[in-house]
């Protein structure tokens, strides 16, 4: 059920005048309840939902990164989900251009946009209307990184952007190896920064954080976790070795890295769900560092276990 207060400042916010598409964007961490939250919307709102997830939009990757069912898809009409396969690339650019479309397309149909999801790149890029440098992809040099990334490591190739543009680096979370080798690629290429300005909003913005205590937060992680290899992680992670290359920026998500280690003998299946848990909570705790920067999000706290 909505709460009151978050049912009032919608409806106030709906009854605004505006002469900008009206756009709700919902983030918080993982776990914090944003996808029952946006069903709940639907029940009450005649809304369609935006995806701002950088690994929702990747086909066959479902179990690891939690997917919204087919059947609740089905219902409710989700875009930018399923839009590629784990072995191609998606810019930050590209994702701003389908979803900007995407708003487009449900405002003709007098619906409500939603944005939702915990990448704060992608969120960012569109209420705050990044101008987004147009750097074609250098292929030759991007492989190149890639050779780069795998003989050295991560660690070695973050500090490379540091050096090289430590304003990205900043914003950049190492782990994340698209962007990170997609930063130095820019950088090397153009001998300029990574640099997304910033544009006048497009949109009329209601912005909604939803936050858990943290031992709940924790608590429902871990068991999301659990929940996902009782699904079948295993099987969806070796099906996955199976076609693609674990080199792959994709398969850099959580979950893929952690069962592939148990699947090569490297853990014991403990050991990697147990690495599994700590490193989406230290993934939940960085969106958190993300998205506490914008003073404009209404924050609620989300005390349901769902």
């Amino acid at each position: 059920m909505l709460h009151p207060s978050l049912k009032s400042l919608i409806d106030n916010f709906l009854n605004e005048e505006s002469e900008k598409p009206s756009l709700i964007v919902i983030v918080g961490p993982t776990c914090s309840g944003k996808t029952s939250l946006s069903l709940e919307l639907a029940k009450i709102y005649d809304i369609e939902i935006i995806s701002a997830d950088s690994r929702q939009i990747y086909r066959e990757m479902d179990i690891g990164t939690d997917k919204i069912p087919q059947e609740i898809r089905s219902k409710i009409s989700h875009h930018l989900i399923d839009i590629a396969w784990p072995h191609e690339v998606i810019t930050l650019s590209e994702y701003k251009r389908l979803a900007e479309k995407a708003i487009q397309q449900i405002v003709w149909k007098r619906k409500m946009p939603v944005l939702i999801g915990g990448t704060g790149l992608y969120t960012t890029a569109i209420t705050e209307n990044y101008q987004i440098p147009q750097t074609g992809p250098n292929f030759a040099l991007r492989y190149e990184l890639i050779e780069e990334l795998n003989n050295h490591g991560q660690d070695y190739m973050y500090e490379k952007l540091k050096e090289l543009d430590p304003a990205s680096a900043q914003n950049i979370d190492p782990r994340n190896h698209r962007y990170l080798l997609r930063a130095l690629e820019i950088n090397l290429e153009t001998g300029k920064n990574k640099q997304n300005d910033k544009g006048n909003s497009k949109y009329h913005i209601l912005k909604i954080g939803l936050e858990c205590e943290r031992d709940l937060l924790y608590q429902k992680i871990n068991e999301r976790v659990l929940k996902q290899v009782e699904s079948g992680l295993i099987t969806e992670t070796q099906q996955l070795l199976h076609k693609y290359s674990e080199k792959l920026p994709s398969m850099s998500s959580l979950g893929y890295p952690q069962i592939a280690k148990y699947l090569k003998g490297e853990l014991s299946i403990e050991e990697a769900i147990d690495l599994l848990q700590k490193e989406t909570r230290n993934y939940a705790k960085r969106q958190l560092t993300w998205y506490r920067r914008d003073k404009e999000i209404n924050w609620f706290q989300n005390s349901s276990d769902q």
